[in-house]
């Protein structure tokens, strides 16, 4: 429950960039728990580094608060990213490779 309205928070603080920036396939979800530029420009990859900046503060934050590591929480929020991800959106598989959903 705190990691799920946790990652609203993040998600809510940059919706409308992250929402289109997923659409347009530039960013995607990995099971790292934090996003990776699907397309290497520079503001693709400035916004998953301004994402993933708040997603492990965010990340750290639960970790403390339930005594587990935050490799843990940021690996599970990754698992529930992926699987929410819409279609359309690209995720990273266990392979490594891009997908679309």
């Amino acid at each position: 429950m705190i990691l799920a309205s946790g990652l609203l928070f993040c998600s809510q603080a940059f919706a409308l960039t992250l929402n289109e920036a997923k659409q347009q396939g530039r960013v995607g979800e990995t099971l790292s728990g934090y996003l990776a530029p699907v397309k290497q420009d520079a503001e693709s990859v400035a916004l998953a580094a301004k994402i993933n900046d708040a997603r492990k503060q965010q990340y750290q934050q639960v970790a403390q608060d339930n005594n587990v590591s935050t490799d843990d929480v940021a690996k599970l929020a990754g698992q529930k990213l992926v699987a929410r991800a819409a279609t359309g959106e690209y995720v990273r598989g266990i392979n490594g490779k891009w997908l679309q959903k």
